[in-house]
């Protein structure tokens, strides 16, 4: 498939990440139609443009998002890449070994998840011995912070992130303070989204066990600068960890460069099937287990391991983000704002850092509209107003107003993120159907 060509969506077997809100599926229904083509109508097959191969074609879902709306939602997650259910599905029938078995079916096994974790390991820089796979981004948050801070707790017992992380690190925090007496400080950020590291280093005491900063924002796109933030952490002796689950796959990331001692990441933003994730913990670093069991990885997450996702993340892993894919991300994204731009003059407002920020991010606010209205106004777009965790909550995002964003602003805000299978086609179609959707509803 050329680039420009009409895309509609991600291959044929893949679905969005999850269902619409009621009112903009029963108005779908209703015609008939589910982003303005007949449901059920058959989508031809294709060629994926980032590696041009064929596409898989779909066999238990031919619909998927074909036939659906434009989708501009990567940030909650991605269609699994067709060479990853191929290189996945022999180990959910054919290759059925515990990997902890010393007969050929648990060697077979065994052998396909140090694959994997050599492969993962190579993405982030890391040696194969630092992967521990997890369950998902926010497991592999919760090992990270309550398997430091419990396992270091003689250093220190004062914990310091900043307000616009995501929940899993929040709420992590939150229950070290409730269950075990830990004092949390969370940094604000600036105007962008951006933390100060002056306000770390002044945060930072001799009681600090634990410094806990994102890579790049779910919401915005961000890209913090974790370099100089964990070198400030190191000189005070903290430990520091960094959720990079929207960064890992998108820009280059090196555990080395940055030079945290801790780095989550999640299967399903790259690719890769949900459920599935991993911890980079540096060597010789001690976490106190987050499952108790069988010994596996490291004796940190107990329980036979689940071979065919850990094959698929690091299936994931090696077609991760080329200069070239992230090249066409970033043109698709600055035409997409162009766009929108054009269609609504002096109405949009860009939300995030505008060049420290992931190459597949925009989040805008358009003056005088609520984005669930437009969103419910354009059904045959998929995208997000706000995080895809707080989708239907009916508040202003938190990241936005730690920002400094007021509540209409932060209510207004869209997020568009574009992926693997975005097509100029797929831009110019969005930000058509948002424009007329705005024009639609009355001015707020």
């Amino acid at each position: 498939m050329f680039v420009g060509q009409r895309t509609r969506g991600p291959p044929s077997f893949a679905r969005s990440s999850g269902p619409a809100p009621l009112s903009r599926r029963r108005r779908r229904e209703a015609s008939g139609t589910l982003g303005g083509r007949p449901i059920g109508s058959a989508r031809r097959p294709g060629r994926d443009r980032s590696t041009n191969r064929p596409e898989v074609a779909a066999v238990d879902n031919p619909r998927g998002t074909g036939s659906g709306p434009v989708y501009l939602d990567y940030n909650a997650t991605t269609p699994v890449d067709p060479a990853v259910v191929r290189a996945c599905l022999p180990y959910l029938h054919e290759h059925f070994g515990n990997p902890s078995s010393r007969h050929p079916y648990g060697e077979a096994a065994r052998a396909a998840v140090a694959d994997a974790r050599a492969r993962v390991a190579a993405l982030v820089g890391a040696e194969p011995a630092e992967i521990v796979f997890t369950g998902g981004g926010s497991d592999g948050d919760t090992l990270a912070l309550r398997g430091a801070a419990l396992a270091h707790r003689r250093r220190g017992t004062h914990v310091v992130t900043q307000v616009t992380e995501h929940p899993a690190v929040l709420e992590n925090c939150a229950a070290l303070a409730r269950l075990h007496g830990h004092r949390v400080t969370r940094l604000p950020v600036d105007r962008h989204g951006l933390v100060d590291p002056a306000d770390l280093a002044a945060a930072l005491t001799d009681d600090t066990v634990l410094v806990s900063v994102m890579h790049a924002n779910n919401e915005t796109g961000t890209v913090q600068p974790i370099r100089e933030l964990a070198r400030l952490a190191r000189s005070r002796g903290a430990l520091f960890h960094c959720d990079a689950a929207q960064s890992v796959g998108k820009i280059p990331v090196s555990v080395r460069e940055l030079g945290v001692d801790l780095l989550s990441f999640s299967g399903h933003k790259l690719y890769a099937p949900k459920g599935v994730g991993a911890l980079y913990v540096r060597a010789g670093l001690a976490l106190e287990p987050s499952t108790y069991g069988g010994g596996q990885e490291r004796g940190l997450r107990g329980g036979t391991e689940n071979v065919a996702l850990i094959v698929a993340l690091g299936e994931a892993a090696r077609l991760a983000g080329s200069e070239g894919e992230r090249a066409g991300l970033l043109r698709r994204r600055d035409l997409l704002h162009r766009l929108l731009d054009e269609h609504l003059p002096g109405r949009v407002t860009l939300n995030g850092h505008p060049e420290r920020r992931l190459p597949n991010t925009l989040n805008i606010s358009i003056a005088g509209v609520r984005a669930d209205a437009v969103l419910d106004a354009a059904p045959g777009l998929a995208a997000s107003a706000g995080s895809a965790c707080h989708e239907g909550d009916d508040r202003p995002s938190p990241v936005l107003v730690a920002m400094g964003a007021d509540p209409a602003r932060a209510m207004s805000a869209l997020r568009l993120s574009t992926g693997r299978w975005t097509g100029e086609a797929d831009v110019r179609e969005a930000a058509a159907l948002i424009a007329d959707a705005v024009r639609s509803l009355p001015a707020g």
